[in-house]
């Protein structure tokens, strides 16, 4: 029967699932010597020779690292500009091509996981599968119970409707205060702009957890292999929410 194409490639740690599908469609793929254009083309990788720009691939042993995100990096593997990116962090000895799963803005700090695992890039990044992630926001001035009830009813954000699962003052000081929020939407710099539109603007953001992972006191800058505890949680949860895509 084979493997999907694309998540063959995602196995062999080209990328997450949906980038290799861009991919595929953009004819950098190949099989056998043929490019081939369809995401969903069936190989089989014990016998069938696939290539991404002419380099062949192999499938790699699942690797995923959490790294600390310090603010002023650019969550990407390269930068045309020439900008700090995250991978540039690890450095690498012993470790396969990884790839940042998801992305925190350049002046957002926190957990970031890197992995060559596809599937997993897939589950905990797909809007269908509302990976809760959890963020500690320090903001200017100090909401109220009220402020933090719209956060959870939902604020509309140039059209687009955002709301929290969950949101909590953690301690405040004379001027701010450090409020926990915790969102499954996934929106591009959702946090900001939901504190944005309660008339607390964020000063600094923190990502503190994704999924069953806690960055706990993991140093800024530094990054560790996962625990033997964390894999088996990411395990069950790409078996209990992960089926295929056709």
């Amino acid at each position: 029967m084979g493997e999907r194409l694309q998540k063959f490639l995602a196995r062999a740690g080209v990328a997450s699932r949906r980038r290799c599908e861009e991919l595929i469609a953009a004819g950098r793929v190949e099989v056998n010597g043929v490019v081939v254009r369809t995401a969903g083309t069936r190989v089989r990788p014990a016998v069938d020779r696939v290539s991404v720009d002419g380099v062949r691939l192999r499938p790699e042993a699942p690797v995923t690292v959490m790294l600390h995100k310090p603010a002023g990096y650019i969550t990407a593997v390269s930068d045309p500009e020439g900008r700090p990116v995250v991978l540039s962090l690890l450095r690498r000895a012993g470790l396969p091509r990884l790839f940042p799963v998801g992305r925190l803005d350049w002046d957002t700090e926190g957990l970031l996981l890197l992995t060559n695992d596809g599937d997993l890039a897939n589950l905990l990044t797909h809007p269908r599968h509302e990976i809760p992630k959890v963020y500690h926001a320090k903001v200017k001035g100090r909401p109220t119970p009220e402020a933090l009830r719209r956060l959870l009813q939902g604020v509309v954000c140039d059209g687009e409707r955002l709301s929290a699962a969950a949101a909590s003052i953690l301690r405040t000081t004379r001027e701010n205060a450090w409020v926990a929020v915790s969102v499954r939407q996934g929106r591009y710099r959702q946090v900001r702009r939901m504190c944005e539109a309660i008339g607390h603007p964020v000063l600094k953001l923190v990502r503190v957890a994704l999924g069953p992972l806690a960055l706990g006191p993991l140093p800024r800058g530094r990054w560790r292999p996962l625990l033997p505890a964390e894999i088996r949680a990411l395990e069950a949860l790409k078996a209990a929410g992960a089926p295929e895509r056709p």
